[in-house]
């Protein structure tokens, strides 16, 4: 071995000369080792039969309990056809959009390999792989969709092997009868039928191009999304050119179909979605997307999911929702998320009457949120030294400092003008001036409400500083921004969590056919709101439950809640866009919202009334009062009495007292000033106290004399004359004590 060492470093040589001899043996070595473990793999590994799953397994999804099934995805719908049915149009559609080698390579890639784990090993997890259409064939027909190095190597000394038993025509005729394109459709004739109507071999240019742009992302590129057009165009146009690189079409072809998608035949709904448990599995599928599912394992892979709906919760909100709404008014929307503080499990949720006559979700699209973003205004106050007492300006209308803009009060607050009021009393009573003049008082106010709601469970994307008539934010705590009705509970469901904010989330474990466990939810909650400001914050919400213009919203358990009246258009224009409550217990949150139409269509004049305090509130505590249990309801946090270093505290002016009182500060009322006198004692009402009955008795007062002037003698020393008194009637004097006149003096 030493003479070996000797010999490759080579003698009299140099340090970095040695050094690249080492380098270069141990690239061959490796090489070497990695060709015979290669070659070794090849030889171990056999094509298994094809994947009973692929057969076909309905997945499955369950309620909390896992028990009580909600619904299940679509089985797989396939109809396998031969090569020669198969058009040249839909061959080199696919061959451009998936694999531009197919005809060229041994069923593997190696420059798309390589690619690949460049980007896997700086992205630090496997997330795209260069596979060929021989390596997806595989994956599909003999794998299944793990995602790991070991499953990769199988898959590309399998993709190996089939290369060579197989032909290419062979191949790409049992990928295309095997691959998945979307919405249940299996295989390309299926495929045909789903979307436009009709048998692969009728195939068009256009169209086979756009089954072709379907593969990459089934769900993504999905035909009957509601922006087709923005996410197949660009990939659509890609497959398009590959079309033509490789002379497939020509340029007149390019040029006729490049600008516009084929007309897609309309979309026949599965009556598993049918009523409001539809947008149950739609949200399901979509978070299973989000977690790495692909539409074949969802739509056929047998799987059990489990989530987080409450079933008896669930049947409570849609028997409450239509309930409590008003009748006969089939342009109205409702909405209603319940999350369960703390965790951020979605316990129940009505998004809608029917799926299948409407997919938009009103729980996940939601609405402006009017006057229940005040919450946030509230946080970021206390937040940044205000208090609960803070002094603010409710007058209305409100002009803002430096501006000929005025704000009015209106919705919950009746728009009446209120003066100066403390921020609790303001958040009771819903006073839009009052919190226009907090943002104000609050440097960057703007952008710490805006941070709050972020901190408290509100989506980054449904946030954004208002901007109106250059008077930048002022107005962002009267919820002028679409939020979704899911996020405005989960952030009501953080204020419960006394500040710890968790993700909301529906899906709460996937296992497979053997029920193995293949995800389970792992709830994290951050504490992302200080906890007196939490606390003290819920102190102010109860108050608008117990006596502001939240009290509809009473349930059988301690309750803080907001309502919301939310406006929509131009200034001189505006309209009742949306009405809303979103309230909490210690243990259950809810959002309920109502809006018309599209989403923002006026309210007023349409609901007998429109205001947040009404039917939202109302729903909700219906709702909440059937799932609540009144011996079990927890209780709230003790206020913290956070204490201001901003802004003026708000002293109550003294109240006018009536006749013979005056308003004691000490006592906080009005007291008398006539005291009280015990027993034997009456009352002097010259004196105002209180003196011994005896002292009160008539007494004769003397009668008071008048000395006579007397005149100097001018020739005598100055002597007093005698004062003589005078013959007449003496006078009379009042009797303190009542009666005739008094004695004379001296009798």
């Amino acid at each position: 071995m030493k003479k070996l060492a000797r010999k490759i470093s080579g003698t009299g040589k140099s340090w970095w000369v040695s050094t690249l001899r080492w380098l270069a043996v141990l690239f061959s070595l490796g090489l070497v080792l990695g060709v015979a473990t290669l070659f070794a793999l090849y030889q171990l590994i056999d094509v298994p039969s094809a994947n009973a799953d692929f057969k076909t397994q309905t997945t499955k999804v369950y309620y909390s309990d896992g028990k009580s099934q909600i619904g299940s995805f679509a089985t797989q719908d396939r109809e396998s056809i031969d090569f020669e049915q198969m058009p040249e149009t839909i061959r080199a559609a696919v061959i451009a959009a998936e694999d531009r080698t197919f005809y060229d390579n041994e069923g593997i890639d190696f420059k798309g390999i390589l690619r690949a784990v460049r980007n896997n090993t700086t992205s630090g997890e496997i997330t795209s792989g260069g596979s060929t259409i021989t390596q997806q064939y595989v994956k599909v027909l003999y794998l299944n969709q793990e995602r790991s190095y070991s499953r990769k190597v199988k898959e590309a000394i399998l993709s190996l092997k089939i290369s060579r038993q197989q032909s290419k025509e062979e191949i790409l005729q049992g990928y295309l009868n095997t691959i998945y394109f979307g919405n249940g459709a299996y295989g390309v004739q299926v495929a045909s039928k789903t979307y436009f109507g009709h048998s692969a071999s009728k195939l068009q240019v256009d169209e086979a191009a756009a089954l072709a742009t379907v593969i990459n992302n089934p769900s993504y590129y999905d035909p009957y999304s509601e922006d087709v057009e923005t996410r197949m165009m660009p990939r659509y146009r890609y497959v398009l050119s590959g079309m033509l690189k490789a002379g497939a079409i020509s340029q007149a072809d390019y040029d006729k179909y490049a600008e516009k998608l084929p007309t897609f035949k309309k979309k026949t709904n599965s009556g598993r979605y049918k009523g409001t448990r539809g947008f149950l599995l739609d949200l399901v599928r979509k978070k299973l997307v989000g977690l790495g599912y692909t539409d074949a394992q969802i739509d056929g892979g047998g799987l059990r999911i489990v989530t987080t709906f409450d079933r008896k919760m669930q049947n409570a909100a849609v028997e409450a929702v239509r309930e409590s709404r008003p009748d006969g008014l089939k342009e109205l929307h409702q909405a209603l998320v319940t999350i369960q503080p703390g965790t951020g499990a979605v316990k129940a949720m009505f998004g809608g009457d029917d799926f299948l006559k409407s997919q938009l979700n009103w729980a996940t699209l939601g609405a402006q949120p009017g006057s229940t973003f005040k919450v946030f205004g509230v946080i970021a106050a206390l937040d940044n030294g205000f208090s609960l007492k803070t002094q603010l300006d409710g007058n209305s209308p409100y002009r803002l400092p430096g501006s000929s803009v005025t704000i009015g009060n209106q919705g919950d607050s009746g728009g009446q003008s209120f003066g100066r009021v403390p921020l609790e009393r303001a958040t009771e009573e819903s006073i839009n001036t009052a919190f226009v003049d907090l943002t104000v008082q609050m440097e960057d106010g703007p952008d710490k409400i805006v941070k709050a709601a972020r901190d408290a469970g509100v989506s980054e994307r449904a946030l954004s500083v208002y901007d109106d008539e250059n008077v930048r934010g002022v107005v962002t705590s009267l919820g002028t921004e679409v939020i979704p009705t899911i996020d405005m509970a989960n952030a009501y469901a953080t204020l419960a969590a006394e500040g710890k904010r968790s993700e909301w989330y529906v899906v709460k474990r996937v296992e497979s056919p053997e029920k193995r466990v293949l995800y389970k939810h792992d709830a994290r909650p951050k504490q992302s709101i200080d906890e007196d400001v939490a606390a003290d914050t819920l102190k102010a919400l109860q108050g608008v439950v117990s006596n502001g213009t939240g009290t509809n919203g009473r349930t059988v358990c301690p309750t803080a809640g907001k309502t919301g009246t939310a406006t929509a258009g131009p200034r001189k224009d505006q309209h009742v866009s949306s009405s809303w409550f979103v309230g909490t217990t210690p243990k259950l949150t809810t959002a309920v919202m109502y809006n018309r139409g599209k989403g923002n269509e006026d309210l007023e004049g349409y609901m007998p009334t429109f205001y947040g305090g009404q039917y939202p509130a109302k729903t909700f505590a219906n709702y909440m009062n059937k799932v609540l249990d009144s011996s079990d309801c927890g209780s709230f946090p003790p206020p913290a009495n956070i204490k201001a270093d901003q802004g003026t505290d708000y002293v109550a002016p003294a109240p006018t007292c009536g006749d013979g009182k005056r308003y004691s500060s000490s006592a906080g009322e009005c007291v008398s000033t006539v005291p009280d006198c015990k027993d034997g004692e009456t009352l002097n009402k010259g004196k105002s106290k209180c003196v011994k009955e005896e002292e009160e008795e008539e007494k004769p007062e003397p009668t008071p004399t008048k000395p006579t002037p007397v005149k100097p003698t001018p020739t005598q020393p100055t002597q007093p004359t005698p004062t003589q008194p005078t013959p007449t009637t003496p006078p009379v004097t009042p009797n303190p004590g009542g009666g005739g006149p008094a004695a004379p003096s001296g009798q």
